[in-house]
């Protein structure tokens, strides 16, 4: 049987020898195996979707999934003619390759932040990637620039006595955010973080053990004019959780996100500082993906499909965005309207 990549309403499926296989999908559907790349909720099936088809997983997806309140049951690391593939957006991420000629790359980084090593990249004829920076001006400053302007910010308020709050999604971003930042102290968590934190130092990750949002509170430790640190899920400022905290202790936020190229991303969200950091590849960086893959053919998915697809073929390669596909489920950023879409939608997969 003749290997065949489309979109179904559930997401990509492909049907290789005899097989079927659905990458990443929305809810579960009858098919021989099923790839979850990672623990994000926008890539694992609803809660009461059950799969009775074997599941493509990393243990460490397994385990934060479950932290998360999914129900897994029958996930295998391994099986013939199928390998997974660090690819280095958060902690148990992978991309999937299939008879060593398929890759599906799911959400990518090729950039070292903090314990997060970049991806590996194999030489393959078809290619699968994600394109949700795959626009010319998704162009990130690097860790290093983040980190200096972030401790310079921080720098500046700590001599004014002004706590800061660091916001990222509380999965994947906030330990990074954690490891880059552990240096200033006291360092505190929001509870959500906390727990995943702890998990990620179950799975071998060294983060600093540090008192929850809460137990600071209850220990009087939070005060108005003595500075401190809080990482937290990066919310709206309308949000209960950011009022009480600016409100209390006129605490300063920075929000952490790849959105934040767009200028206007800062005041959608009500941030006081919003800077690029993303465990995406940029536009660049999605190029090198390609290039380092040397594909014959090349399919497009997420965000920017279309336009990165244009991009590619612009550059000599075979490249077309898969129909239908929208895992973000709203139109990538453009105008405000879109620009605010986008920016609710992270805040709800992401969490």
């Amino acid at each position: 049987m003749q290997t065949n990549i489309s979109y179904s309403k559930y997401g990509i499926v492909i049907y290789d020898k005899s097989n079927k296989i659905l990458l990443d999908p929305s809810r579960h559907d009858h098919c021989d195996f099923t790839f979850i790349s990672h623990a994000h909720s926008d890539h694992l099936a609803e809660k009461n979707n059950r799969s009775r088809s074997t599941l493509l997983m990393s243990k460490a997806t397994c385990l934060i999934a479950r932290s998360r309140g999914y129900k897994i049951d029958n996930f295998v690391e391994e099986h013939e003619g199928f390998e997974l593939i660090d690819n280095g957006h958060i902690l148990g991420s992978k991309g999937l390759l299939i008879d060593d000629c398929i890759y599906y790359t799911g959400d990518i980084s090729i950039r070292e932040r903090g314990s997060m090593k970049p991806a590996k990249l194999p030489v393959v004829d078809t290619l699968i990637i994600e394109s949700t920076f795959g626009k010319s001006e998704y162009i990130f400053p690097t860790i290093t620039e983040v980190v200096h302007k972030t401790n310079n910010i921080i720098s500046e308020l700590y001599d004014r006595g002004v706590p800061v709050i660091l916001m990222g999604y509380s999965l994947g971003k906030a330990q990074v955010l954690t490891e880059l930042f552990a240096n200033w102290g006291p360092v505190y968590l929001h509870e959500s973080i906390q727990k995943m934190n702890s998990i990620y130092r179950e799975l071998g990750i060294p983060l600093i053990e540090t008192l929850s949002h809460t137990d600071a509170l209850s220990r009087g430790l939070l005060s108005k004019n003595k500075p401190w640190i809080m990482i937290a899920p990066l919310a709206r400022s309308g949000s209960n959780f950011v009022k009480y905290m600016k409100s209390t202790y006129g605490a300063v936020t920075i929000g952490f996100s790849g959105w934040a190229i767009d200028k206007r991303y800062k005041f959608i969200m009500g941030l006081d500082y919003a800077l690029p950091l993303s465990d995406h590849c940029d536009f660049h960086e999605l190029v090198r993906v390609v290039e380092q893959c040397k594909p014959k053919k090349i399919f497009t998915h997420h965000g920017f499909a279309a336009e990165f697809s244009s991009s590619l073929r612009k550059m000599g390669f075979d490249a077309e965005p898969l129909c239908g596909i929208s895992t973000r489920k709203t139109k990538p950023m453009g105008d405000i309207k879109n620009t605010m879409q986008v920016a609710n939608h992270c805040l709800d997969v992401y969490m």
